[in-house]
């Protein structure tokens, strides 16, 4: 092995073990990509770094590599829904009359050896210990094995941690939800009191400013027009809500899908307001909200499913409920936006921080306190 190679692989495995191990980066896997290894990290200001041991001869093949970059760099983007995608080259392997640019989307930094950190200011802005976690006191083989050993222990910890969320678990709040769904409409189609239950439980507006009952926003949501309405949300309720149970665990699970009949009830009775409504829908389109948020989180395995069942789902339901009479779609909308921003307060396993839940439970109290001010003021 000469000279040369025993450098390159050597910041290479340096850079990876900081990337992996300390700035929670994993690898892309990327068919016909030699001499390269491409990391990625979502939550991160470079969302992709590319760590390139090819010799590039010349300025023109420079240009054609980072024209390659980019055309993988697009893919990426569209896969992972991402609006903005800045991205680091770190180059092991330059001739000596190339010169790197600047191309706006790509940052490109030459390393010959960690002490070239220290030509590229920039990169403390956003890696201020990467100096410092380039230093190893082992060498050598003892190195190597370092290295190795802290970046599996790394892949293993992060598996696990995927396994935790994704091992399907026993949907038991769900299936009391349905329960409760199914007993009531049976009691109310059986005992002939339904045009009873239905006048004083159902969600109407009036009812719940003038006559302050409130517990119309929430009983509105358990009680059900006919056979098709309930076996249809009750079955849309099973599919979606264990998916939500089993990724967000049954505390978050019963605090969203609670929220979510609150700010569906509210944006219901402000914006239609003369009109009682029924019916889980808002729930449930909260729980699509909420999976729409976990899937943007974790879209590195869960891409092609929003992209091609999460999304289209949401937009035909909305679509069905403007186009076809009878149905409360501001409730629908109510539900979706109080889902997001409940699953958002309550945060992502092992994704959110405290910052963006504390701003997304300020968010919902506001979207909340406006709504009731709506209800309270503009609504007789």
């Amino acid at each position: 092995m000469d000279e040369s190679l025993d450098r390159k692989n050597l910041i290479v495995m340096k850079l990876l073990h900081y990337f992996i191990t300390n700035k929670n980066y994993n690898p892309i896997i990327l068919q016909g990509a030699e001499n390269e290894i491409w990391l990625e990290n979502l939550e991160s200001d470079y969302k992709v770094i590319r760590i390139v041991s090819n010799h590039i001869h010349n300025e023109e093949q420079l240009d054609f590599d980072l024209y390659k970059a980019r055309h993988v760099l697009k893919k990426i983007k569209k896969k992972t829904f991402s609006l903005k995608m800045n991205a680091l080259t770190v180059y092991t392997d330059l001739g000596d009359n190339v010169e790197l640019k600047e191309t706006g989307d790509i940052d490109c930094i030459y390393l010959y050896d960690e002490k070239d950190i220290n030509k590229y200011d920039f990169l403390y802005q956003y890696f201020p210990d990467i100096n410092n976690k380039l230093k190893f006191s082992e060498e050598g083989l003892q190195l190597f094995i370092k290295i190795t050993n802290d970046i599996n222990n790394k892949n293993k910890e992060d598996a696990m941690k995927a396994e935790r969320v994704f091992k399907p678990k026993k949907s038991v709040v769900t299936a009391i939800l349905v329960f409760i769904n199914i007993i009531i409409y049976a009691f109310m189609a059986l005992s002939g009191q339904y045009e009873n239950i239905f006048n004083k439980y159902a969600l109407y507006g009036p009812y719940v400013v003038n006559y302050h009952e409130y517990y119309r926003l929430i009983t509105g949501a358990f009680l059900h027009a006919n056979i098709i309405h309930l076996l249809f949300n009750c079955y849309a309720l099973y599919v979606i809500g264990s998916q939500i149970e089993s990724f967000m665990g049954r505390v978050k699970y019963i605090v969203i899908y609670f929220i979510s009949i609150i700010t569906s009830s509210l944006l219901s009775i402000v914006l239609n307001n003369n009109t009682a409504s029924i019916g889980a829908s808002g729930a449930i389109f909260g729980l699509m909200g909420s999976l729409l948020y976990f899937g943007y989180h974790y879209r590195v395995y869960l891409g092609s499913v929003l992209r091609s069942q999460i999304i289209p789902l949401i937009v035909i339901n909305l679509i069905i409920g403007f186009v076809t009479p009878g149905i409360d779609n501001f409730a629908h909308i109510g539900g979706l936006v109080g889902g997001v921003l409940a699953t958002v307060g309550v945060g992502v396993k092992y994704k959110s921080t405290k910052f963006e839940m504390i701003n997304g439970f300020i968010v919902l109290i506001l979207l909340i306190a406006f709504l009731l001010f709506m209800a309270f003021n503009y609504i007789s």
